[in-house]
């Protein structure tokens, strides 16, 4: 078999392909190079040495020499025996033919044999920039084929190889004895020789030149010197063109599948396309076969991606009342091609067969599939998009039939280069359909104008005047399908017309504080709307809203278009920055205040129900690389009671860090809406370097939400739902980890418990 070691693995060059088939010989005393060289690599008990000779920088005194057939050579001495026909030349000999440059302490030339011999440090440069050292080389005199006694070859790639004997043939084929390979570095950073992390050792490497393939014969993987790894039948290419073959094997151990053993192969099916395919083998499930195809394409590239088995099924609830096997899977693709500047096409597909497949084999924990496409067009003062898009849910209690399917999306916006009234003019066309296989269907188009304008005050503020108009057309049927009863909106035909004025002011205020400098900048809007047929209108894409500091100032608080707030509100708050070298702290703090007292379209607990809004705000700050918090909140506007309270924190280095996460949803809502229960949860990750090189890791996930947060869930208060441990080993040519995992929670056949995987990977080998 054949094992191919990296797609793309640059392989050793031999440096001996290219000389001559004749020798001219031009000594010089006066072309000689003074150098004091230490002795060639050594053989020590029979084995090849890494580590570089301590040898002077390989530059050719020899003339160049334009005829093909001939090679040029300097050295101090040169001799010449006449009667026995044997040419000896000593001290620095330096010899250069084209691209190819040899030094040696002596080199000796049998007229009468055709033997030549190069001896004594010897260093050979090819055109790539690798060099060859060795103790001794045998060449006939035709300089195409040779020995080399204890060979060193350092690649341009800073890899290297190293045989104890190396022979070269007529037709260009390479064969090694007793041969180590490896990319790692073999000196520290002091310059002082080391171990590889990992290094090939093989009784026999063959370059075979015809089909540019280096075999190695008896192979096996040390790492940190414990022979490993076996690798029988191992070959990869001898430059940088990816070769098929096996890849390095994953292990996993888990209470769902058993032990787990996947074993990729790699084949390159041209210079621009390949695939990899993946047997899965379980002690505690069917087997599952993977394959990835990839390509690159004169416009773009895409790739297709799938997983198969045939097996049970165990239902997300109950009892299985069918248990025969069953074929289940996992496709998915995403590609995208440039036709031209301005033209692009992008799409992304994902389908399972069942709702646990994906979990069951841990391929992703997402609970929802979605497949787009998206055709732009991008031009310097227009956009055009036609999309589309479509979700499979994997949640247990969702029914399929209810997710939408939106084909298609068109999207154009046009800017204006010439101003009106000193403004920026923005001209806006939508359209949406959706369909539902069992729900309501919506179809929505709208045309739209928008107005900007910006200015600063003799005072310094800055203001931005905004008015935008909109008519919107929906249709809509089967409403009743949808649960809540504020999303339905009323069947058949409606129209809506919208418009809005707005004013923004903000005046930063500037000056020294605490050896830094702080800036404090009030800000004000007042946004006037009049009253919107808001209700009538299906609600597709502006649900599950939550007042933020990012939505505060936002013209249109909703997150979609479906929804529109009305009547009129003034909008106040605060932001502060502090900044001096290495670190910085910013603020913002704002409520708003409608001024009217028409019933509000926002649910109970998003902030916006009365009036006065709830007060927003958010506070990030930051220490050079090493710390980094952010804490965002909203308090209850009556007894400033913490409604939403969310932390994050990263503190630390590349090599010892920590990652904190708190969220906290208590919006006090008497009815549940869909996505706006109560929660609160906790996350923790990070890393700890714990010696050179190596590191703990872990992370988890704590479900803090108790049974009057959630009336209808069965959290306790604290409810693990995933953690995961691990250590690892980190170098410049290795990496190695170790990772216990334990899931809390059954979802069908992905079941709760432990789970094991071990990962290798080398590099220059694509491991």
């Amino acid at each position: 078999m054949t094992l191919a070691l990296f797609p793309g693995t640059p392989g050793a060059r031999p440096f001996w392909l290219a000389t001559a088939s004749g020798l001219a010989l031009l000594a010089s005393p006066a072309l000689a190079q003074q150098a004091t060289e230490s002795p060639a690599p050594q053989d020590v008990a029979g084995q090849p040495n890494l580590q570089t000779p301590d040898v002077a920088p390989l530059t050719s005194n020899a003339p160049a020499v334009s005829a093909e057939d001939q090679v040029g050579f300097a050295a101090d001495t040169l001799n010449y025996d006449s009667d026995t026909e044997v040419v000896v030349a000593e001290g620095n000999v330096a010899m250069n033919r084209e691209a190819i440059s040899m030094r040696a302490d002596k080199v000796t030339w049998d007229r009468k044999t055709g033997q030549v011999f190069a001896e004594g440090n010897v260093a050979i440069k090819n055109p790539e920039g690798d060099i060859a050292y060795g103790d001794k080389i045998e060449l006939t005199d035709s300089l195409r084929d040779g020995v080399v006694e204890n060979l060193l070859v350092v690649l341009d790639n800073g890899s290297r190889m190293a045989a104890v004997r190396g022979t070269r043939f007529e037709n260009g084929n390479i064969e090694l004895e007793n041969a180590v390979y490896t990319a790692c570095s073999v000196e520290d950073s002091e310059g002082c020789p080391k171990n590889p992390s990992w290094q090939i050792r093989a009784v026999r490497v063959t370059y075979d030149k015809a089909k540019n393939k280096i075999r190695y014969k008896g192979a096996r993987v040390e790492i940190f010197g414990l022979p490993l790894i076996p690798l029988p039948g191992l070959s990869h290419p001898a430059n940088s063109e990816a070769g098929g073959g096996l890849l390095v094997p994953e292990i996993r151990l888990d209470r769902s599948n058993g032990f787990e053993i996947a074993v990729p192969y790699y084949l390159r099916l041209a210079a621009d396309r390949d695939i990899t395919v993946t047997p899965h083998l379980y002690t505690g499930a069917a087997p599952m076969i993977e394959g990835e195809f990839r390509a690159l394409t004169d416009i773009g590239s895409f790739r297709v991606n799938g997983y198969g088995t045939y097996g049970s099924l165990v239902p997300l609830t109950g009892e299985d009342l069918d248990s025969r096997k069953r074929f289940r899977g996992y496709l998915e693709s995403a590609g995208k091609f440039q036709f031209d500047p301005r033209w692009s096409l992008s799409y992304s597909g994902r389908i399972a067969t069942d709702r646990t497949f994906m979990r069951r084999y841990d391929i992703s924990r997402d609970d929802r599939l979605r497949s787009t496409f998206e055709l732009e067009r991008i031009g310097g003062s227009s956009y055009l998009s036609i999309a589309g898009w479509a979700t499979q849910t994997l949640r247990a209690n969702d029914q399929q039939g209810q997710q939408p399917i939106a084909l298609p999306i068109i999207d154009y916006r046009k800017r204006f280069a010439d101003p009106v009234l000193g403004g920026q003019v923005e001209l806006q066309l939508n359209t949406l359909a959706i369909g539902r296989t069992e729900g309501q269907d919506t179809q929505r188009a709208f045309a739209g104008a928008r107005w900007d304008l910006r200015g600063l005050t003799r005072l310094g503020q800055e203001v931005t005047l905004t008015a935008l108009v909109r008519g919107d057309v929906y249709h809509s049927d089967e409403n009743l399908l949808t649960s809540i009863p504020g999303y339905r909106g009323k069947s058949g035909w409606q129209t809506r017309g919208i418009a809005a004025v707005a004013a923004d002011m903000r005046w930063p205020f500037v000056g020294e504080f605490a050896g830094g400098t702080q800036t404090l900048t009030p800000r004000v809007q007042i946004v006037a709307t009049p009253p919107i047929k808001n209700l009538d209108i299906p609600n597709e894409d502006s649900r599950a809203f939550d007042l933020e500091d990012s939505n505060l100032f936002s013209i249109n608080r909703f997150n979609g278009y479906d929804r529109f707030e009305d009547g009129a509100r003034i909008t106040y708050g605060v932001e502060w920055n502090y900044n001096r070298p290495g670190f910085n702290i910013s603020s913002s703090v704002g409520q708003s205040y409608r001024l009217s007292n028409k019933p509000s379209l926002f649910p109970d607990g998003t902030g916006l129900t009365d009036r006065t809004s709830d007060i927003v705000g958010r506070t990030t700050i930051a220490y050079r690389d090493f710390l980094r918090l952010t804490h965002r909140y909203r308090l209850d506007k009556d007894n400033f009671a913490i409604r939403r309270n969310e932390f994050d924190a990263t503190i630390g280095s590349r090599s010892t860090y920590a990652v904190l996460g708190y969220s906290r949803l208590n919006r006090d809502i008497l009815l549940l809406g869909e996505d706006l229960q109560d929660r609160e949860e906790a996350r923790v990750g990070g890393r700890v370097a714990v010696a050179r090189n190596w590191s703990v890791f872990g992370s988890a996930i704590v479900d803090l939400t108790e049974r009057s947060d959630d009336p209808l869930s069965s959290a306790d208060g604290f409810e693990p739902i995933r953690h995961r441990l691990g250590v690892a080993y980190d170098d410049d040519c290795l990496s190695i980890a170790l990772t216990w995992r334990r899931d809390y929670a059954d979802t069908g056949d992905a079941r709760r418990g432990n789970s094991f995987s071990f990962r290798v990977a080398f590099r220059n080998l694509g491991f």
